[in-house]
């Protein structure tokens, strides 16, 4: 749901024409930690933490992690940071399909590592997630005076079911709903949120919404912990 005159911070970090100084800071600040597996690392943990799954080599993890910072400080494109890292990637042998050792199992397995839609994904996810932490700060600062957040989903045919019957739902700020539904979502998940006053719920003709009923499913990490999430949302998500 798009209504004009409402400043959707989402979508402008999606089509990546926003920087923010909160957003900047929160992906600075954070560490690095290699994984194999993409559940290796749970939402918690990538506040604090920077990966990319399979990408063992910390000097080009630390280089991955760097573009993506200059990316979010200057508003470079997906193309600008694909021209940087693609070569370098290919360079250290990080692309297509190679043998690699399964650190789980002790097998050498055939593994998927570099792609172009891989670098889409990391740069897409990673923007997303340092805009949406930058916005839930401005969020929790100005909900005296704007205390309600409605859930914004693209509404396409590549938005997820789940996620498209959400759209439009409006609660308070400190609903919690919100505990387990800040977008993004998913992995290339598009959605967010819009903050609004109760005059902007007037002025649109919106009301507070019923909370949504919430299927719940379980998953198990490869160390064996099991992650309660909401269908819908991913499981490293939550």
């Amino acid at each position: 749901m798009q209504i004009k005159g409402i400043v959707n911070y989402y979508e402008a970090a999606a089509q990546f024409e926003l920087t923010a100084e909160e957003a900047f800071e929160f992906f600075l600040q954070k560490g690095l930690s290699r994984s194999f597996r993409w559940d290796e690392m749970v939402r918690n943990e990538h506040d604090v933490a920077f990966t990319v799954a399979k990408l063992m080599n910390g000097d080009l993890l630390d280089f991955v992690k760097k573009e993506l910072t200059k990316v979010i400080d200057s508003g470079e494109t997906f193309k600008d940071f694909a021209d940087k890292i693609a070569p370098a990637l290919q360079r250290h042998g990080w692309w297509g399909k190679r043998d690699v050792l399964e650190p789980y199992s002790g097998q050498v397995i055939e593994a998927r590592l570099g792609s172009a839609s891989r670098l889409e994904t990391i740069f897409r996810t990673n923007l997303q997630s340092a805009y949406a932490k930058g916005q839930w700060q401005s969020i929790e600062e100005n909900m005296s005076s704007m205390p309600y957040l409605m859930f914004d989903a693209v509404d396409d045919s590549r938005t997820r079911p789940e996620h498209a019957r959400l759209d439009g739902i409006v609660l308070p700020v400190g609903h919690s709903f919100w505990d387990t539904h800040k977008a993004p979502l998913d992995y290339n998940c598009r959605c967010g949120v819009i903050q609004m006053s109760w005059e902007d719920l007037q002025d649109y003709g919106l009301q507070v919404s019923d909370a949504p009923n919430i299927n719940w499913q379980t998953y198990r990490t490869p160390d064996g912990r099991e992650i309660t999430h909401p269908q819908g949302v991913g499981p490293t998500f939550i």
